[in-house]
């Protein structure tokens, strides 16, 4: 194993030293110059006129986000409405409230463009004061607030939305796990929920309305996928283990409401004719490959691109083989490519979200964390006020360009990092032998991903034959923190 810092360094400082130096090396600024910290000093808290506005603050408004999310950037809230149909409140963060176009802030988070979240630390786009303060919708704070409100039919169907300010209050902050553990009833009560009333029933309702929402995205032929990401866990600030991180019914509320929300938002946009900066997937261009794939494993796709095909077979390949699915899917996310950014002019062509099975889609629901989404709230405000678009249709074209670089040299910097943090926990476990699954074999190398631990390395010694989805024992040689290497001999 190499490494080239001091040996007294804890864990979390020698994982934050490599982060820093990745960060550097592709364009980012890790930490916030002078003129960002005076203009943060400046600012007061509750921020704009509010006498205006709606006063939602009434309504049981509720956060779900992981344990220690202190960047709250959306709640929830539903209502049952006559013969069967419902209404979803999505309040999003004010941070263009407070974040000016063309102000230092302004100018380190268009930099940047998004927060990064590296084991044991993250560097945030904007300034903690404000991220995880001023402009966070934090519990029992008055916060301002753009509320998307969602129509849906008794089947879980868009009927109307509407995109208003409103004052709302967090009346509960709640995380992913104990909310899933409530909701299928293995844990009995959680007290932030009790304590708020109508707050327990308003949630079982937000629950079954996401799953009518999953259910018609699925219809559409929206893919599922399932990927083994790894989630360190510290002690203190020593690394203690990985954890793979998985999705649960609560995260489903969260995903299936943004996912709501954020089509919503390019469709109002559109609708107005206004500027949209889109995420799109495209079709795939290696379309043939996963038609080879799906064969490969007795499955007939479409010749041309269709998710919905696509779809299907996923769900088969996840019932039939759910060991190996977590690789078959990171084989198809890679094949149909990542999502980008782009500037869409009024009444110009569209272009949609191939994995989502959507047509019109935006980022628009974590401001606090993604420049695009400060982007679209600048346009959301504007286009609600009756004015102008604050981008030209070029600065619009630019600034999807910037996003969809910098988001890509983000997830280098993130994935860098998982892999670090796990030579890091495995240095000491060198010449152990352990299960794996063959995840990719092909002329740059082979690759194997252990069962006893969320991890990936290469098959320096012993990979000739080996099969993708094939069981192996392998023997750990070596670790490079520095590097994220970890090299394993079948």
């Amino acid at each position: 194993m190499q490494n080239l810092e001091p040996h007294d360094l804890s864990n979390k400082e020698i994982l934050r030293r490599i982060a820093r130096r990745a960060m550097l090396e592709k364009g980012f600024e890790p930490e916030f110059s002078e003129a960002v910290l005076a203009e943060v000093s400046s600012i007061k808290g509750l921020h704009g006129k509010t006498e205006h506005i709606n006063d939602l603050r009434s309504l049981p408004w509720c956060s779900i986000d992981n344990n220690d999310s202190r960047d709250l950037d959306q709640l929830t809230v539903a209502e049952e409405l006559p013969n069967g149909e419902t209404r979803v409140y999505i309040a999003i963060a004010d941070v263009d409230g407070v974040v000016k176009n063309n102000t230092a802030l302004d100018s380190h988070a268009r930099r940047n463009t998004t927060s990064l979240y590296t084991p044991g630390t993250v560097f945030p786009m904007l300034p903690e004061r404000l991220s995880t303060d001023i402009t966070s919708l934090n519990l029992n704070e008055d916060r301002r607030a753009i509320v998307i409100t969602l129509s849906l039919s008794a089947e879980g169907k868009l009927i109307a939305y509407t995109h208003n300010q409103a004052l709302v209050k967090n009346h509960a902050k709640l995380a992913y796990d104990s909310v899933a553990a409530w909701l299928d009833r293995s844990l009995s009560s959680i007290d932030s929920i009790e304590k708020v009333s109508g707050l327990a029933d308003n949630l079982r309702l937000q629950d079954k309305i996401a799953q009518k929402l999953k259910a018609q995205r699925y219809t559409r032929g929206a893919l599922s996928f399932e990927t083994l990401r790894a989630n360190p866990v510290f002690d203190g600030t020593q690394l203690k283990e990985l954890i793979a991180d998985t999705k649960n019914r609560a995260h489903d509320i969260i995903e299936d409401f943004m996912i709501a929300a954020n089509s919503a938002t390019a469709l109002f946009l559109q609708s107005k004719h206004f500027p949209v900066l889109k995420r799109v997937v495209k079709k795939p261009k290696d379309w043939d490959r996963i038609v080879e794939l799906a064969a490969e494993k007795g499955y007939v796709l479409n010749p041309r691109p269709d998710v919905l095909s696509l779809s299907q077979f996923l769900e088969a390949e996840r019932k039939a083989n759910p060991e190996s699915f977590a690789d078959l899917s990171l084989s198809v996310i890679k094949l149909i490519g990542p999502g980008v950014y782009i500037a869409e002019s009024p009444g110009g062509p569209t272009d949609g979200h191939f994995g989502l099975a959507v047509d019109h889609y935006s980022h628009s629901t974590a401001p606090n964390r993604r420049y695009p989404d400060i982007i679209t709230q600048r346009l959301l405000k504007a286009c609600i006020a009756g004015q102008k678009p604050p981008y030209s249709f070029n600065e619009l074209s630019a600034l999807a360009l910037h996003c969809t670089t910098m988001e890509g040299e983000a997830k280098k910097v993130e994935r860098l990092l998982v892999k670090s943090a796990a030579a890091l926990l495995l240095e000491k476990m060198i010449g152990q032998r352990f299960t794996a699954i063959v995840s990719g074999a092909s002329e740059k190398g082979t690759w194997v991903r252990i069962l006893e631990l969320p991890v990936e390395g290469r098959v320096v010694s012993g990979y000739q034959g080996k099969k993708v989805g094939q069981k192996v024992i392998v023997t750990l040689l070596s670790t490079n923190v520095q590097k994220g290497f970890i090299d394993f001999e079948a």
